[in-house]
This record gives C-alpha cells, structure tokens and sequence, in this order.
C-alpha cells in the first residue's frame, strides 16, 4: 500500500499536499470544491493581531503565467479570528495550521502564544515574507537576526510546530533559513512570492491600487525550486516546496529537489479538485516507482545527481 504519510513536527500528515495561507481563506470559502479529507494540512488566511482593511482595490491582477495579489493582509484580527472563524475552520475533516504576522518581536510572541494555545490549531506558519506590506525597517525576511529573535521568541511561548515562511527576496535565503532552525523552528516554507506589477495602458497607471503585488503560479515555480534546492543542503529540518504547484508533476519536482511537502496554492482558482486529484496521482506514481512511503521521494534528485558524478569518476 502506498502511505502518502509525513511527519513534521509533531504533526503526522496523511498526505504532502498542504493548502497555502491566503489562498483558501478560513478554510470554510471553499467547502463543497476542495475535497478536505485528502489533504494534509490547511494552511489559513494569515492573521495579525489587529484587525487590517488591506490595500486599497485593485487587488488583484492575472498576468502571464501568474497572478498578482497585493491584498495587504487585510483579516478580522486575532480576538475575531479565534472567536469566530477559527471554531468553524475547525469543523474541516483537516488539520489547521494558523498563519501569523506580526510588526514586531513582542507581537509574534503573543500571537504564538494565543494561537498556540487552542486546541483546533496544529501548528503555526509564521509569515516574515509579505512582499506587498510596508514597513519601516529594514524587511524582516532580509535580516537573520531579526529572523532568529522572533523564532526564539514564539518558540519560548509556544511548543506547538512553529513553520517559518521564507521569502525569495532575501539576498541570502540560506542564511534566514539556518537562522530559523537554530532558533526553534521545526520547519521551513520556501517560500512566498515575488514582488511584480502590470500597467493598464488605456488608463496609463499601474493596475494594482497598491502599485505592487506578490508574483505567484506557475512563473514563480522554478525560482522558488531553486530555493528548496539551496536550503534543503544547510538545514536538517522539513521544507515545505511552495510556488507555483499545479500538478502531481510539480509537486515531485519540490519534493525530488528536498521539500518534504508542498503547498498549492494559486492553481486552486482554477481548479479546487486539484488536490484530490494530486493525492490518487501520487498513489499511482508511488505504486509505478515501487516506493511505499512518499518520503522516498524527498532529496532524490540530488542523491540521483551525485550518483552521475561518481559514475563520471569511475569512468
């Protein structure tokens, strides 16, 4: 029998498929499309401690291979989010993973700590990498250290798995990562999206009221797999592959590349049955490959690549 079974964490997933933060809302949105019960985890509407009204409209807009999004975190807030849309998150056939963004070191802390004191909550995803959201300082998905200290601070709150959401902005990725690990986290997103825009040529303005948005789908696929690349030869906890997910296909390229699980995303706007459909697909490539755990998959391709080169040596 294939076992499409993960671990991460204190977390035991029937399946690697996970749904992105954002893009299935509370999760309830979509009850009746995506079929919940084949998938690992649901990964909510990130929440900050304040409620947020977001950037100003448009907000989103389809470009070629891609769909820009700058809705600007915009949610109800910590105190309506566990009193209202978390207890019927809940009642999904799935486990939830709550997604948290905060503005500063104390903010995270206690945002890992409410959250992670619900029983319905899994684990926490904690988003560093918004790209359409200002802020001050230097971005906190471009620093190390401040990386390290928010992880160290959430993680003396909360013994719930804490995931940290990379960016693929950062100038070095690898070393937010390796700050992430050494600082409690139990597992790594690679990553959220890339900051693009369009113009509308008949209005001669940006088409996006906030000027900017995050790149996601199937364009940003190869950079974010790159990414899990790198990361997954320095750190020795799970990566989660996500960016552009739309196929059985992909999701074993991530996977292959060293992700453990992934998350889809952005391809469930066209197609909500896709993560039904990616669970039988995995079952049968399993079955085709003879592997009996999905696990078999995670690093393939560079144990494949380095068997290439001793067979160079030895020729």
């Amino acid at each position: 029998m294939a076992d499409l079974g993960i671990t991460i964490g204190s977390i035991r997933m029937r399946s690697p498929i996970m749904l992105a933060s954002g893009t299935v809302g509370y999760g309830t949105e979509y009850e009746g499309l995506i079929d919940f019960g084949t998938v690992g985890t649901v990964v909510l509407k990130t929440v900050t401690l304040e409620p947020r009204a977001g950037n100003p409209p448009p907000r989103l807009c389809e470009t070629r291979g891609g769909l820009l999004n700058a809705i600007g975190l915009e949610n109800v807030g910590l105190e309506a989010f566990l009193e209202t849309k978390l207890p019927e998150a809940a009642e999904l056939p799935a486990p939830i993973i709550a997604s948290v963004a905060g503005t500063s070191t104390s903010e995270y802390a206690e945002l890992a700590r409410e959250t992670g004191a619900r029983e319905e909550i899994a684990a926490v995803e904690v988003n560093i990498s918004c790209p359409n959201v200002e802020r001050k300082r230097k971005p906190l998905w471009a620093d190390p250290a401040g990386v390290g200290e928010v992880v160290a601070a959430m993680r003396s709150e909360t013994g719930k798995p804490l995931l940290v959401k990379l960016s693929p902005n950062a100038a070095d990725v690898v070393s937010v990562a390796e700050a992430a690990e050494g600082a409690g986290a139990d597992a790594l997103v690679v990553a959220n999206t890339l900051p693009g825009m369009r113009i509308d040529l008949g209005k001669r303005a940006p088409v996006l009221g906030n000027v900017t948005g995050g790149l996601s789908g199937p364009a940003l696929m190869p950079v974010n797999l790159a990414l899990v690349w790198q990361v997954s030869a320095k750190v020795g906890i799970p990566i989660v592959g996500s960016g552009g997910v739309a196929s059985t296909d992909d999701a074993l390229e991530y996977m292959m590349a060293g992700a453990s699980a992934i998350q889809v995303g952005t391809a469930l706007f066209m197609d909500p049955s896709l993560p039904g459909r990616m669970t039988r697909e995995l079952k049968e490539r399993m079955e085709a490959d003879g592997f009996d755990s999905v696990t078999s998959y995670v690093g393939l391709a560079r144990k494949g690549r380095m068997g290439c080169r001793e067979m160079a040596r030895a020729d």
